[in-house]
């Protein structure tokens, strides 16, 4: 690998996925369900040997980008797979590599089954915040969560969810994946009654190649359903929460970064540690083929400075140069960002396509900029065209 690149921007969010496997089975997954199977070869959880290299390497990044604060984030599988006294100590050896100057911000984000007060007093002890998983009411979060036997999750997801509740300061928000069969203001009422600081919605991961359901596929029925969303959320009147990629919408509209990967052109920020010790890229990516999250990098061997320069990770570099040239002379560049990376791919092109969300992104944010208009904000789409991208530019 290249030395350091002094214009790459750092990583601050470390992906720690402390367990490879999982007690529910949702058929969506793209840990366990997806056309790349690497979880069969790795550890079930990661060791506290692997604990205290990534941490090690976490510092180190830290130090030489003289970092203020970095997010750790706890990730499987299930995370609680790896047990209380488990992850503690993960936790300490992690925490022992990075600066005590530094703030470390700890997410975790769980299907919320497995929690426990023996877990929140855990997630008190460590300053750990917890995200949970649920789709909507039982019904709309079984069409894809069930058990290994095939049962429902929901009842148990919603028992761990009213446990974090009693420690509001841990509860970080909940997290759903769209189906369009539900429906959206139903599924964003039920979770907004959870009283969840945030809500994340995430779009199911597809390609060109093996494109999302759609009834119609004429229509953007995806940018429809998170239009319904976005009325209701502006329409409840004790609504506390945020629906962060609506609010990155809004903020993007008027010139603010994203605070996530899936929209916007800030270039990317995480990277994921795998229970083996291996470092990779986003690791949806695996949805997309077998080992296209893979670098050949491991926290013993490799620095966070040098694994920035893989060429996979040239998308990071080079921002919207990487992007089809559709995206790149398109007004709402600045807003859409291109779409997620895995959404971009086909075997003939690669990354450089337009999401195959496109239709459904342009049909959202036009609704949300026209409901900002409405509401008197103005509204700025002028943009300059991106250049065309040099020959190395893209993956």
């Amino acid at each position: 690998m290249k030395a350091h690149n002094e214009g790459a921007a750092p990583f601050t969010a470390f992906i720690l996925k402390v367990a490879n496997r999982c007690n529910i089975d949702c058929d969506y997954c793209y840990v366990f369900n997806s056309a790349d199977q690497a979880w069969r070869h790795l550890p079930a959880r990661m060791s506290v040997a692997v604990a205290r290299s990534a941490g090690h390497r976490i510092g180190e990044h830290v130090a030489a980008h003289r970092l203020p604060a970095v997010h750790v984030i706890l990730h499987g599988g299930e995370p609680l797979l790896a047990g209380p006294r488990h992850m503690a100590d993960l936790l300490a050896v992690v925490r022992e590599g990075i600066p005590t100057g530094t703030r470390v911000h700890i997410e975790l984000q769980t299907n919320g089954t497995l929690i426990t007060e023996e877990w929140l007093d855990l997630f008190e002890r460590h300053r750990v915040v917890v995200g949970v998983s649920l789709d909507g009411p039982q019904a709309a979060n079984d069409r894809h969560r069930l058990t290994r036997s095939s049962r429902s999750s929901a009842a148990s997801a919603v028992r761990g969810i009213q446990l974090l509740r009693s420690r509001p300061h841990l509860f970080a928000g909940l997290l759903a994946v769209v189906d369009l069969t539900n429906d959206p203001a139903e599924v964003h009422d039920h979770l907004a009654s959870f009283e969840p600081p945030t809500i994340d919605f995430n779009l199911p991961h597809a390609t060109h190649d093996e494109p999302p359901h759609r009834g119609d596929p004429s229509q953007p029925e995806y940018g429809i359903w998170m239009s319904r969303v976005y009325d209701a959320w502006l329409a409840g009147t004790d609504n506390q929460h945020s629906v962060r990629m609506l609010e990155d919408i809004v903020a993007l509209t008027s010139g603010v970064r994203s605070s996530v990967e899936t929209i916007g052109l800030a270039p990317p920020a995480s990277i994921v540690i795998e229970s083996d010790g291996t470092i990779e890229d986003v690791d949806t990516l695996r949805s997309v083929e077998e080992g296209a999250s893979r670098l050949d990098a491991d926290v013993y061997r490799h620095s966070f400075d040098e694994v920035h320069q893989h060429p996979k990770l040239a998308h990071r570099r080079l921002g919207a140069a990487t992007l089809a040239e559709k995206c790149r002379a398109c007004p709402l560049l600045e807003v859409c960002g291109g779409g997620y990376l895995p959404h971009r791919f086909s075997m003939a092109r690669g990354y450089r396509n337009p999401s195959v969300y496109c239709a459904d992104l342009e049909y959202l944010i036009r609704h949300v900029q026209g409901s900002l208009r409405q509401h008197g904000w103005h509204v700025n789409t002028d943009r300059a065209t991106v250049p065309s991208p040099s020959a190395d530019a893209g993956q």
